[in-house]
């Protein structure tokens, strides 16, 4: 005789062996045609190198900090190697073209600005060394982030420099993920 836990724990078990056949039947072995625990990344490109970014724009070693963000952010989430440059299977290759500041917010009674956008735009080319091949290419690709120089924070342009590198830097990872 059957007690109502064992007819529960056979539903439960029943119920988890369904979803799971569900699931893995949903998932597709390539990821540009659905759910799937593939690379999303070009299935041969195993290793890139990243030369540091040239700096066209004012803002004097924006570049050097875009770079390394750029670096660990391809480092940690997209399962490629950082590699030197002729080692590499591919070559990340951009440039700064501008550092923009933008006013967001006025206090009313000074007319002193309180909040600030800074914006940092880039163009980048990311190549297959193998072959030659654009793998992707970006221009005027941009991310911004805010800061508040006012006070009583005053903070330095350096933090709205540093949080929209590290946006721009995952922006383009994501990017080189979904241009191929």
């Amino acid at each position: 005789m059957k007690t109502w836990t064992t007819i529960r724990f056979s539903c439960a078990a029943c119920a988890l062996a369904g979803h799971v056949a569900f699931v893995a039947g949903g998932c597709a072995s390539d990821p540009r045609s659905g759910y799937s625990s593939e690379s999303t990344f070009p299935a041969g490109i195993q290793t890139v190198s990243v030369d540091v970014f040239d700096n066209y724009s004012t803002t004097p070693g924006v570049e050097t900090s875009l770079t390394e963000a750029v670096i660990k952010e391809i480092q940690r989430s997209s399962g490629m190697r950082v590699v030197a440059q002729g080692r590499a299977d591919s070559t990340l290759r951009g440039v700064v073209t501008s550092v923009s500041l933008r006013r967001l917010s006025l206090e009313p009674t000074t007319g002193m600005v309180q909040e600030l956008a800074v914006t940092v735009t880039i163009d980048f080319d990311w190549k297959d060394v193998r072959t030659g091949n654009t793998l992707a290419s970006r221009r005027g690709f941009a991310a911004a982030d805010t800061f508040v120089p006012a006070r009583p924070t005053g903070e330095p342009l350096s933090t709205g420099l540093d949080g929209a590198t590290q946006r721009l830097a995952q922006d383009l990872v994501n990017e080189l993920r979904s241009a191929w």
